[in-house]
């Protein structure tokens, strides 16, 4: 039987490249960004709508129940990034992060609840970040955000676990995506250009380079196969290259 996923920040680079793993491992891919996705999978369902808004997050539902009966997985990947210091970040960009990283989070999961038990249960993917557990200068709103992430990731997973409703968090370190180049002006990795500051931070990681979103994409289907991951729940997988492995003041 076909298995039904849906993803949001369907668009961006590990949203893009987990719509094309789903669908090549057979799912059928429900996908939503604020953006257009273009060449979208032809037995799938693009919605284009914005998850931080609570009445767009009930429109997205109502169509994916349209689309489907049941659902099989929810992957929580859509994310806003405001760079900046946190005296200069305003509540109006603060509350911004919030409604985009953790509410949608906790509205998408409520919303998808019911069908996610029809179909006898299934998983929920957060996509969080390393910022969750080691973070840096100018990113508060998004670290604190990402941080939430992993707390409400352990409550779901208790509450949904009688349900066989499993919930995990995967914490993506530097991938090469347009959210990562964007944050590179931080000046936290030096360089006057992008390649420059991307081949600085490529540095830092133990591994020597810069993370694709194709490799989290196989993380986040890790853990939605029920096959692959079938006990394990409430948990953070850091996908980092090593990054957060090795002391700072090595």
């Amino acid at each position: 039987m076909t298995k039904t996923i849906l993803i949001t920040g369907a668009a961006g680079g590990i949203g893009r490249a987990s719509v094309a793993l789903f669908a090549e491992k057979g799912w059928r891919v429900i996908g939503v960004d604020r953006n257009e996705f273009g060449d979208f999978p032809k037995n799938g369902l693009f919605i284009r709508s914005d998850i931080s808004r609570p009445e767009d997050m009930e429109s997205i539902f109502e169509q994916a129940k349209a689309f489907t009966d049941s659902l099989d997985a929810l992957v929580n990947n859509a994310a806003l990034q405001v760079a900046k210091p946190l005296v200069q970040t305003t509540v109006e960009e603060w509350d911004a992060v919030m409604s985009a990283n953790l509410r949608s989070v906790f509205l998408g999961v409520k919303l998808a609840h019911p069908l996610l038990k029809a179909g006898n249960g299934g998983a929920i993917v957060n996509v969080s970040s390393v910022h969750a557990v080691q973070t840096s200068a100018n990113i508060a709103a998004y670290a604190a955000s990402k941080g939430g992430l992993l707390a409400l990731t352990r409550a779901m997973a208790i509450e949904f676990a009688p349900e066989n409703i499993r919930v995990n968090a995967i914490l993506p370190g530097a991938v090469d995506t347009p959210m990562l180049r964007a944050g590179l002006g931080r000046g936290h990795v030096g360089g006057t250009d992008v390649q420059e500051r991307l081949d600085n931070l490529a540095r830092k990681t133990v591994n020597g380079r810069v993370g694709t979103p194709e490799e989290i994409a196989h993380a986040i289907y890790f853990l939605a196969d029920n096959e692959q991951s079938s006990f394990m729940t409430g948990q953070a997988m850091i996908v980092d290259g090593g990054a957060t492995a090795r002391l700072s003041t090595e």
